[in-house]
C-alpha cells in the first residue's frame, strides 16, 4: 500500500485507518509508563529500597525529567540513520526490558535494578515518544483539517492507558497496610511485570499491524535518497536534502516559541503529582456524605484518575468542535492562549479553595474536581494541538528532532514543577496556587497578543 492509498483509507469517522491502530500502541505504551510511575516513589521508600522520601522525590522528579529529554536524541536519530517506524520498536523492546529489570530486584541487587531499568525506560522513550507522534502527523495531508481532530483522538489513547494502569499495576504491585513484610517485599514485581506486558502487548500489536496500515510512512530515514519503495517516499528524501529555506527557518522559530510558552504551562500542569496531591492528602475531605451512598472513603491517589477520565470525556467533543469550525477553526496561537488561561482559571478555583481550607479546614472534594475539569479542557486546546503543529511546521528532514524539541518543554516544566512544589510547606497555600493562576493566565494573554507575529512565522499553516 503506498502512502496516498494509506491516507485515503479512512475509517467511517474519516480519519486514517493508520491513526486507530497508533492510538492502541500509544494507549498500552502509556499503561507501561503510568502503571511504573504509580509505583516508582513508594516503591523506593519501602523496604526494597530504602530510600527516604526527600532522595526517592529528587530522584522521581529527574526521572520524569529525562523521559522528556532523551527524545531530542531518538528524534535525531530516527530522523538520520533509523527511521520513525525502527525507532519505535527499539523504544518498546528497550521500555519493557526496563520493566522487567525493575521486576527483578530479588535476583539482582535492588538499587542496581532500579538503575538499570530507570536507564532502560528513559531511553527506550526517547526512541519511541517522538517518532509515533510525527507518524501520526504524516498520515495527513498538509493543512488537513483533520488533523487537529487526529491529534486528540490519538491523545485519547495516551489518558485510556494513564487511566487504567494505576488501578491494575497498583492492585498487582503496591502491598497492603499490614502485609506480612515478606509477603510485601516480593510483592512490587508484579506491578512491574504488569507494566512491562503492557508494552509487550502494544509492541506485538504494533510489529504485526504496521505495514497494513502505514504502508511506507516512516519506514526509512529521510536523508537516504533511493532508500524508499515508492515515488512519494523518493521525492521527499530528495526534499529532505535541501537547505533549509527561510521559510522553514521560520517555522521553527514558532515551534521554539510555542515550544517555550508550553515549559510553563507544564510547570503548572505537573503541580498534580506534587503539590495537588499533597493538597488532596492533608486539605480535602476524603470521608464525604454522599447521597444513597452514604460515607466514602477516598484516597488522594485517587484524584490521580480524574484528568485521565475529563479527557476521555472531552477529547472528542473538542476533535469534532474543530473539525465543525472549518475555517473559523482558531489558529494555533489561539488554542495556545486558551489553553494556558483555562489552565490559569483551573488555579483560580484551587487557590479559592486554599482559602477556604485556611479558615474553615477540609474542604469538599468538588474543588479539584472542578479544577481538574477546567485543566483538561486546557490541556485538550494545548498539548494535542502541540503535537499537530509540530508535524505542520517541521521540514521533513528534522521532523522527529523537532518534537524531541516540542518535548523537551515537558522536561524543563518537569524541572521547573519541582522548585515550585518544594515552597509547599514555606509558602501559603494560597499563594502557592495563585502563582500559577496568575502566571498561565498571563502567559495566555500574551500568546493572544503574539499571535499575529506567530502566524507570520507560519506561513498559512493553521
Amino acid at each position: 500500500m503506498t502512502d496516498s492509498e494509506v491516507k485515503h483509507n479512512v475509517s467511517k469517522a474519516g480519519h486514517p485507518k493508520g491513526l486507530y491502530m497508533l492510538f492502541m500502541v500509544e494507549m498500552w505504551e502509556r499503561f507501561n509508563y503510568y502503571g511504573m510511575r504509580a509505583l516508582l516513589s513508594l516503591f523506593m521508600i519501602s523496604a526494597v529500597i530504602g530510600f527516604t522520601k526527600e532522595k526517592a522525590s529528587n530522584i522521581y522528579g529527574m526521572f520524569t525529567a529525562l523521559v522528556y529529554l532523551t527524545p531530542v536524541i531518538g528524534g535525531y536519530l530516527a530522523d538520520r540513520y533509523i527511521g520513525k517506524r525502527h525507532s519505535i520498536t527499539i523504544g518498546a523492546s528497550l521500555m519493557a526490558l526496563g520493566q522487567f529489570t525493575l521486576a527483578a530486584y530479588e535476583i539482582i541487587p535492588p538499587v542496581v535494578a532500579l538503575a538499570i531499568g530507570l536507564t532502560l525506560i528513559i531511553i527506550g522513550n526517547g526512541f519511541f515518544k517522538p517518532n509515533i507522534s510525527s507518524i501520526v502527523g504524516e498520515l495527513y495531508e498538509p493543512n488537513d483539517v483533520r488533523r487537529d481532530g487526529g491529534f486528540t483522538i490519538f491523545y485519547m489513547g495516551i489518558n485510556i492507558g494513564a487511566f487504567f494502569a494505576p488501578f491494575i499495576c497498583g492492585f498487582f504491585g503496591e502491598p497492603s497496610a499490614g502485609m506480612d513484610p515478606a509477603t510485601a517485599y516480593a510483592k512490587w514485581k508484579y506491578g512491574f511485570l504488569a507494566a512491562g506486558i503492557g508494552m509487550v502487548i502494544g509492541l506485538i500489536w504494533y510489529t504485526v499491524s504496521q505495514n497494513k496500515y502505514l504502508g511506507h510512512i516512516g519506514l526509512h530515514p529521510v536523508r537516504k535518497n533511493g532508500a524508499s519503495e515508492d515515488e512519494e517516499e523518493r521525492s521527499k528524501a530528495e526534499a529532505a536534502n535541501q537547505p533549509l529555506t527561510p521559510e522553514e527557518w521560520d517555522k521553527i522559530k514558532a515551534i521554539f516559541t510555542f515550544t517555550f510558552f508550553a515549559i510553563f504551562f507544564f510547570t503548572f500542569f505537573e503541580q498534580a503529582g506534587t503539590s495537588l496531591n499533597f493538597f488532596a492528602a492533608e486539605a480535602t475531605n476524603l470521608n464525604p456524605v454522599l447521597p444513597l451512598l452514604g460515607e466514602v472513603h477516598l484516597k488522594a491517589s485517587y484524584f490521580q484518575a480524574i484528568n485521565p477520565i475529563f479527557v476521555v470525556l472531552l477529547a472528542p467533543i473538542f476533535a469534532k468542535l474543530w473539525i465543525k469550525l472549518g475555517d473559523k477553526d482558531p489558529s494555533i496561537p489561539a488554542k495556545f492562549g486558551w489553553g494556558l488561561f483555562l489552565q490559569g482559571l483551573a488555579f483560580v478555583v484551587i487557590a479559592i479553595g486554599a482559602a477556604v481550607y485556611t479558615s474553615n479546614g477540609p474542604v469538599s472534594a468538588l474543588w479539584l474536581v472542578f479544577m481538574y475539569m477546567f485543566c483538561t479542557m486546557g490541556e485538550l486546546c494545548l498539548s494535542p494541538v502541540g503535537l499537530s503543529m509540530v508535524t505542520k511546521l517541521a521540514p521533513l528532514k528534522f521532523m522527529s528532532l523537532l518534537m524531541g524539541i516540542w518535548l523537551m518543554g515537558s522536561f524543563f516544566g518537569n524541572l521547573l514543577a519541582g522548585w515550585l512544589a518544594s515552597h509547599y510547606e514555606s509558602w501559603s497555600l494560597t499563594t502557592l496556587f495563585s502563582v500559577p493562576a496568575i502566571g498561565s493566565m498571563t502567559f495566555g494573554v500574551i500568546m493572544w497578543i503574539m499571535a499575529g507575529k506567530i502566524k507570520k512565522w507560519m506561513h498559512g499553516v493553521h
